[in-house]
Order: structure tokens, then C-alpha cells, then sequence
């Protein structure tokens, strides 16, 4: 028969073992869902490299699903042990070609994108790999940034420009909160719209108002929605 002393010890190695999962498992505040705008990225210095797959069609495209603190901070690569498996999202391959594609150079396929996405944020959310990525196209589709813009008048369109708040408007009148809008400076010096930021709750379930925004990527008054026939068909 076990004795009491080492029972109460078992018992007690095995909450704190349980505790310490709960508390790995949530160790982050909210998600940031972040779209990029493709001909922003393309429009600078840099340029840009389109995938593998052709011309990306000019719509929000996917950068990440990022947990993060309210202090501004977030946690990162948690498990650098794991690697994408890709045939736990073969059947999502050609939905995040489409709404996830990379735009570094040179061009690619997209794995190495997903990959570092998936192990530097991903192994921190809480989700398996396949869920993580379903997550994101989820929110993807039901932010529905352009036509959201749309609706609103504002169109991708070369020399015009817009003021932030009724872009922040036009996307919190769609969503249902507030956006944070981050620009970027195309090979002009004028500054345009790059990426846009929603939060998600813990548990990736709804779109929530965020407890905190980013302090980089500052936004003039007025700033471009530029079309990619600004760019180069060369890229």
C-alpha cells in the first residue's frame, strides 16, 4: 500500500503539473489578425516578388494570427522543436495560396512563409497546426476589409487619398471594432495603407476590441490605397 506522505506528494506533483499546462496554454492576453495590403508592400524601395502561383489578386492578404500581452509584448516560437507538417493543411494549400501568399523575394511557394508564421506564433496560440491556420482564413473571410471599404466609397486607386479615420471607420462599421491601421512609405516617400490590425479573443473565437495597438507604422492624415497598376508586372 502506497504511503500517505509520498500519495499527498504524487497529488500534489500532479496539480502543479496540470496548473502549469492551464497556464501555458493561455499565456497571452488576445490575437492580433493582421491583413496586409499587397501593392503597398510592393510599392517601396524593396519591391517585391510575386509567389510562385502568379499576379496576387488585389485584395487583404493574410500576414499572421499573433498572440500578444496587453503590456505590448508576446510570446514567441514556444515550441522550436516543431516544423510545419504540410499534410496537416493539404486540403488548405490552395485556399492560403490565395489568401496567404508571400511576397518576399525571390519568389516562392509559400511554405516558408507559413512555416515561420506557424513556429514562431502559431506554437504559442494554443492550437494545433491545422486549427491555426483554419483560424486564420476564418477571420479572413469574415473581416471582409475591401468590400467593407468599399461600401464606403474608398477604392484602391493610384493619387488618391484618404483620411485614416474614415478608413478606421469604414472597417469598424463592417466589423465591429476599431482597427488599427499601420503605413508604410512607398518609393516616393508618401504614406499608404500596409497592414491592418484586428483582435481576437483568447480563444479565437470572435473579433474583440483591442486592449492594446502597436506603436510602430504611424499614419499621416491622409494616406494612399494604392492599386497594383502602380507596381511592375516584372516583380
Amino acid at each position: 500500500m502506497m504511503k500517505p506522505q509520498k500519495s499527498l506528494l504524487i497529488k500534489i506533483i500532479v496539480v502543479q503539473c496540470l496548473l502549469v499546462v492551464c497556464v501555458a496554454s493561455q499565456d497571452f492576453d488576445f490575437f492580433y489578425f493582421v491583413q496586409q495590403w499587397p501593392p503597398s508592400y510592393c510599392d517601396t524601395r524593396r519591391s517585391c516578388c510575386y509567389p510562385n502561383t502568379g499576379k496576387p489578386d488585389e485584395d487583404f492578404s493574410i500576414h499572421g494570427l499573433w498572440p500578444n500581452y496587453e503590456n505590448g509584448k508576446w510570446p514567441q516560437n514556444c515550441d522550436r522543436e516543431s516544423s510545419l507538417d504540410e499534410s496537416e493543411i493539404s486540403d488548405l494549400i490552395s485556399t492560403m495560396e490565395k489568401d496567404w501568399p508571400s511576397l518576399a523575394c525571390p519568389s516562392s511557394d509559400g511554405v516558408r512563409f507559413w512555416s515561420h508564421e506557424w513556429v514562431k506564433h502559431g506554437t504559442c496560440s494554443g492550437l494545433g497546426e491545422r486549427a491555426y491556420f483554419q483560424t486564420a482564413l476564418h477571420f479572413n473571410k469574415k473581416s471582409n476589409l475591401l468590400e467593407n471599404l468599399k461600401n464606403a466609397g474608398i477604392h484602391p486607386k493610384n493619387g488618391e487619398h484618404y483620411s485614416v479615420e474614415s478608413i478606421k471607420k469604414a472597417i469598424e462599421d463592417g466589423v465591429g471594432h476599431t482597427p488599427f491601421i499601420e503605413c508604410n512609405v512607398d518609393s516616393e516617400g508618401n504614406h499608404q495603407v500596409y497592414q491592418v490590425y484586428l483582435c481576437v479573443d483568447s480563444s479565437a473565437s470572435n473579433f474583440i476590441d483591442c486592449p492594446a495597438f502597436p506603436h510602430g507604422g504611424r499614419c499621416g492624415s491622409k494616406i494612399a490605397f494604392p492599386s497594383f497598376s502602380s507596381n511592375h508586372d516584372e516583380f
